[in-house]
């Protein structure tokens, strides 16, 4: 699933070809692509509207447009936005375009079909339950030191719970734990102060990290314009298995934990 690096390089890519243009038409052959509201009542409601600005809360690319409206959108699994050429045959997998006055399209190809497109007035209805941004200012080893307090969940885990901190997913939470030097099995209500602050440090690192690489390409993530991503080569341990450490050479593990594949250095993680 794209995570915060993928979906801020999707949110940057998409500006230039967006802002300033206009919904004239919606297509779809997956009714269930639309969360919210009906099929029927979101072409109505968006045609005419013209994008103001793009921005990403989290996992979810939020788009403002006129007439107080709000389209936001979920890649998922494998979610590809981009926009093309209204001339351009579609690919069988794009099952959602917005068609827009300038001869062009903003089509949502999603193979999985696990993508979400919700059209709102408040967005705070979709998004309103969001932990804080991790690469925001007001996001400080104290903010997370309070947020952890008390949980006696497996850090891995928890950094994926979304309403925790908001947009981490599997490949940033393993580089994560990896560059703070925790296990992730460790329960988060044992940490330290010292070890709070490397965890919020190495949170932000690999972050940043993934916005320069624009994106991993490990699975389905592409940017719009169809090329990949770099941050799958500077990957410490996901889907490092069996891999000599980079810190120590002992073999990159792999264990199932909340159900997901999760890489660690043994010997670096305690």
């Amino acid at each position: 699933m794209p995570e915060l690096p993928e979906v801020e390089t999707v949110v940057r890519a998409l500006r230039q070809p967006l802002i300033g243009r206009t919904v004239t038409g919606v297509r779809n052959d997956w009714p269930r692509h639309i969360g919210t509201p009906g099929l029927d009542e979101l072409r109505v409601r968006i045609q005419g509207c013209q994008f103001q600005a793009i921005n990403r809360r989290a996992k979810y690319l939020v788009f403002t447009l006129t007439q107080g409206e709000t389209l936001i959108v979920h890649l998922k699994m494998s979610g590809h936005l981009a926009v093309v050429d209204a001339a351009k045959p579609a690919d069988k997998h794009v099952h959602t375009i917005f068609e827009l006055d300038n001869n062009q399209e903003l089509r949502f190809r999603d193979i999985r079909k696990f993508g979400r497109v919700y059209l709102v007035q408040n967005p705070e209805v979709i998004l309103g339950k969001l932990g804080p941004e991790p690469l925001e200012s007001g996001f400080t080893p104290e903010v997370l030191r309070d947020r952890l307090n008390g949980r006696t969940r497996a850090l891995k885990p928890l950094l994926l719970d979304q309403e925790l901190i908001a947009g981490i997913g599997n490949i940033y939470a393993d580089e994560a734990l990896f560059y703070a030097k925790l296990h992730p099995t460790r329960p988060a209500n044992t940490l330290s102060q010292h070890e709070i602050t490397a965890l919020h440090s190495a949170i932000q690192k690999v972050l940043n990290m993934g916005i320069e690489r624009e994106g991993a390409s490990i699975e389905l993530y592409v940017k719009p314009d169809g090329s990949k991503g770099d941050m799958q080569n500077a990957v410490a341990v996901f889907r490092r298995t069996g891999d000599p450490c980079y810190e120590c050479g002992r073999p990159i593990e792999r264990i199932v934990l909340g159900g997901r594949s999760t890489h660690f250095c043994s010997n670096c993680q305690k």
